[in-house]
């Protein structure tokens, strides 16, 4: 941020503090001589910086802003961004199987959350609880695509807030890119890091995958949405192997002996089942769709694997031995969701 953007946010910060009935977006317009989207943009960083900010509406039905003056300006308080990113951070070490380390964090974790005042841990909690809820984690070696870090700052504001937001999104295969008003739901973090949104106005009541690599701009709008109570992230994310989504089907995959033991260790998916066989071989059974991303990690496995169902399974990986010619899924179109029978499926 310039020097002078700077200058702008705290001076804004200094007049929250003042006001006792809050500043509009009309007056941080007019105090600071500025267009509605800059104000718009400054009212978003006094959130994300002071977490204690308190929101109301007048009797105009206009919201307005205001910090609350406690004796002191604080603008080095933990925020519900950081302490979220502390949780996902436990998560992947626990996942990694470094449980002492994911400790380690998460005695800090309680350490920092001692430290806030009370009625700033009253005002950040509802923040932290929408954002783990938002962060799913399906992750995969290998290397990862960049996303930008505004596009991503942006929209974990949005999600806290329950508000729609209007992307410039870019297809893989057209190579250019589109609008779009979505109402995001969260995010899943794996070879490629994804935006679930549902988009009202092309598929409503379908979550759908939009990778954020794709992602060139977003604006968050004033429109607020009220999410689907029966939209879970986790269940949405278990069904698949990956974060491709495809219908679930059952899956059954048989280890060599020589390879079982190694198999023993892996997680391939949280609903597993392994049964141990006579003859030293490992059977593992999940539900779950993404073909294309489990014919990418059995390859790794050689034939030390074989797949017993489903037979689509069976002729990908087939093809992928033979030809070793993948291709990235269209994420939006393939993409998932198909709500209607996911819902039916839970």
């Amino acid at each position: 941020m310039r020097y002078q953007n700077a200058d702008r946010v705290m001076q804004l910060a200094l007049e929250l503090q003042a006001t006792r009935t809050g500043l509009s977006l009309d007056d941080i317009e007019q105090r600071f001589g500025i267009k509605r989207r800059t104000a718009q943009r400054m009212r978003d960083a006094i959130l994300r910086s002071f977490p204690q900010t308190i929101e109301t509406v007048d009797e105009e039905r206009r919201r307005r802003w205001r910090i609350p003056p406690l004796g002191q300006f604080s603008p080095g308080e933990v925020s519900a961004d950081e302490l979220a990113d502390l949780e996902v951070a436990v998560r992947l070490l626990r996942r990694e199987g470094q449980r002492e380390r994911a400790k380690s964090l998460e005695r800090v974790s309680a350490k920092l959350k001692a430290l806030l005042r009370p009625e700033t841990a009253r005002r950040i909690e509802p923040d932290l609880e929408v954002l783990l809820e938002a962060e799913g984690l399906a992750m995969r070696p290998g290397p990862r695509p960049l996303v930008r870090g505004e596009v991503l700052e942006t929209l974990r504001l949005a999600i806290k807030q329950g508000r729609e937001v209007y992307v410039s999104y870019r297809k893989m295969r057209e190579g250019r890119s589109t609008g779009r008003r979505l109402e995001p739901y969260g995010f899943l973090f794996g070879n490629r890091h994804y935006l679930v949104a549902m988009a009202p106005d092309r598929h409503p009541g379908e979550a759908r995958l939009y990778a954020l690599s794709h992602i060139r701009k977003v604006r968050i709008g004033e429109t607020t949405f009220r999410r689907d109570p029966a939209f879970s992230l986790q269940a949405f994310a278990e069904r698949s192997f990956g974060v491709f989504q495809e219908q679930p089907m059952e899956v059954v995959w048989r280890f060599r002996p020589d390879t079982a033991p190694i198999a023993r260790d892996y997680l391939f998916h949280p609903n597993q089942q392994m049964e141990q066989q006579r003859d030293g071989s490992l059977i593992v059974r999940f539900r779950a769709g993404g073909l294309t991303e489990m014919a990418w990690h059995l390859y790794t496995w050689g034939d030390g694997v074989e797949v017993l169902e489903p037979s689509q399974l069976k002729e990908r990986l087939k093809v992928a031995h033979r030809h070793l010619n993948f291709r990235l899924p269209d994420e939006e179109a393939a993409s998932a969701g198909r709500s209607k029978k996911g819902k039916e499926q839970r």
